[in-house]
């Protein structure tokens, strides 16, 4: 909880953060015809899931062409091996293939991510560095997240604007402990 008050105490001192903005996904479905809407794609939100049984579908609708960027984490626990690696594509309206995030072959490496004070395992990404480096035309997009069993907590990172409103902040103090808790919690450790 400390580490959510510092984060919480952080992003109402700061007028500029260079952090997602966390949002807890407590539904374990998403389908192709229920996908998760992702609202304002520019606007960078890390997205904190699991799989249990089948890929989750995230829907992107734009009236206007955007800057695109997508990237796939998982909570990095103590010395803990990566558990589940997962991969993403991003699909047209139609469900065709655009581009393939292939987890499984990506030499997914340990990162710190300083204002939420916690590790992550940092997986492939559709960008560079946590930021935009493709346009995408006006239209409907689809973001597909995937591993070998469908099982396994991850976190997706979409957009690359750092935009923080005050009820942002506000829900900040009620869905990061929970974070904290159900992704990094110690028992989930099984190897070392």
């Amino acid at each position: 909880m400390k580490k959510s008050l510092n984060l919480i105490l952080f992003l109402i001192l700061c007028t500029q953060t260079y952090a997602h903005k966390p949002v807890f996904n407590e539904n374990s479905s998403y389908p192709p015809d229920a996908p998760y809407e992702i609202e304002d794609p520019e606007i960078s939100k890390a997205i904190y899931s699991m799989l249990s049984g089948d890929p989750h579908f995230y829907r992107i609708q734009s009236a206007e062409d955007f800057d695109f960027y997508s990237g796939i984490l998982a909570a990095k626990i103590g010395d803990c091996a990566l558990e589940s690696k997962f991969s993403f594509e991003v699909l047209d309206s139609d469900f065709h293939l655009l581009y393939l995030a292939d987890g499984e072959n990506f030499k997914w490496t340990p990162w710190y991510e300083e204002y939420g004070k916690q590790w992550y395992w940092n997986g492939p990404e559709i960008g560079q560095n946590f930021a935009s480096n493709k346009v995408f035309k006006a239209g409907t997009y689809y973001i597909k997240v995937f591993n070998d069993n469908n099982t396994g907590q991850y976190i997706l990172a979409v957009g690359d604007i750092e935009k923080f409103s005050l009820t942002d902040i506000v829900g900040l103090v009620f869905s990061m402990g929970k974070i904290e808790d159900e992704f990094w919690d110690p028992s989930l450790c099984v190897s070392g």
